[in-house]
């Protein structure tokens, strides 16, 4: 089973870090910053703190597991966290190199409701997840 780990950025602005896929022939659509747990990483938490330096050259602070998503070959833990400063200039993943794989925008996007809604956020269950935890006050309690 592939296990994922993926980090809800809060940023001092009250937004979260998201990175807009443009791939051809599809409909652009979001992602929460994150990635694969590689075998040299010592736990979920560091994979994901990696992640977060590869993507966007950032920093991050764990708050908590927000929610995980689980289906028969894939587990995907969605961590809170918090970040002051990051640079998606100096991004380093290899995926952001590799031919086909289209482009790659990191987007500040507004914690609201409203925000989330013109957005197509995946996977769409986070969406939600993420949706009703901004409604409930609790993503901002958290910074």
């Amino acid at each position: 089973m592939q296990h994922r780990v993926r980090a809800v950025l809060l940023t001092p602005n009250d937004t979260t870090l998201l990175i807009k896929r443009i791939r051809p022939g599809i409909d652009p659509y979001w992602v929460i910053v994150g990635g694969k747990i590689e075998p040299t990483d010592a736990s979920p938490e560091d994979a994901l703190l990696r992640e977060v330096r590869e993507e966007i050259a950032g920093e991050a602070e764990i708050v908590s597991l927000l929610h995980t998503i689980e289906t028969d070959d894939e587990r995907q833990d969605f961590y809170l966290a918090t970040i002051e400063k990051w640079n998606f200039e100096d991004r380093t993943g290899p995926e952001f190199s590799q031919e086909g794989r289209g482009e790659y925008l990191l987007e500040e996007t507004p914690l609201t409701i409203e925000a989330l809604a013109t957005i197509n956020l995946l996977p769409r269950e986070i969406a939600t997840v993420l949706r009703e935890t901004v409604e409930r006050g609790d993503l901002l309690a958290a910074r």
